[in-house]
């Protein structure tokens, strides 16, 4: 069964032990009894009430105003995303098995939440770096998982990809974080234009069909998360040369 995702609307009321928020859910079904992680630590959703009457539960697409436990509910804000956790929480263990075997969980996650998760522990700075590495793997796994399960364009797959691999990269250095050339000749492989003819067609871009605009939009980001990692290629390289090809065109596309 998916895990439920809340959106936050607005904190109602909220002190030392807990508060009273309107949210929305956005994934899954949210159940009286769950709970909720932010970073480290934990909400519990007491209770639910719809059209001023309890509710044991609701599913995506609706609001709700919860009660949650937790002193933490007072830092909630509007638009922040919630994800239900089984109240021991996964380990990492068993994720990182989860994603390699595809074993059950008591509560399997959804892709693209787990994801989110993993990339919230992987950038967590208190975190010891070696555990920072193992989360960043799984939110690679994660987010090839979404891939899948949403049928994600090839260049959104790559520019999503690419966003964890140069933080990884960029944060812990080719010996750890992974092949920044590696990564760089894939993105390169990706796209379907040459530099010039990218600038030619960015001239003229308001004119071109939606598609065409989105499809260079998309090239555009693939550009970005090169840039991430360009300071590790050697000046002079024919790589790093192509790299800064499509650099200068980036700021010209739609």
């Amino acid at each position: 069964m998916p895990i439920a995702e809340l959106q936050v609307y607005s904190v109602e009321e909220a002190d030392v032990t807990g508060g009273v928020c309107v949210v929305r859910c956005v994934g899954g079904v949210a159940r009286a009894g769950q709970v909720y992680a932010v970073g480290e630590l934990r909400l519990g959703l007491r209770r639910i009430e719809r059209h001023g009457r309890p509710v044991g539960s609701f599913d995506a697409g609706h609001v709700a105003k919860v009660h949650f436990t937790g002193a933490v509910a007072a830092l909630l804000s509007r638009g922040q995303v919630l994800t239900s956790v089984p109240p021991d929480g996964h380990s990492l263990e068993e994720l990182e098995e989860w994603l390699a075997t595809g074993p059950p969980l008591g509560d399997e996650p959804r892709p693209r939440a787990l994801r989110s998760l993993a990339v919230g522990w992987m950038q967590d700075d208190l975190v010891p770096q070696a555990l920072r590495l193992r989360w960043g793997r799984v939110a690679l796994a994660a987010t090839s998982r979404c891939a899948e399960a949403e049928g994600t364009d090839r260049l959104a797959r790559g520019a999503e990809l690419a966003a964890v691999r140069g933080y990884l990269i960029r944060e812990f250095g080719p010996e750890h974080g992974g092949d920044p050339a590696a990564l760089c000749r894939e993105l390169l492989a990706l796209i379907d234009l040459t530099p010039q003819q990218a600038a030619a067609e960015s001239r003229t871009w308001r004119d071109l069909p939606r598609p065409r605009i989105v499809h260079l939009r998309r090239i555009k980001v693939l550009i970005a998360r090169m840039g991430l990692v360009r300071p590790c290629l050697p000046d002079g390289e024919p790589l790093a040369e192509a790299v800064d090809a499509w650099a200068a065109v980036r700021p010209r596309l739609p």
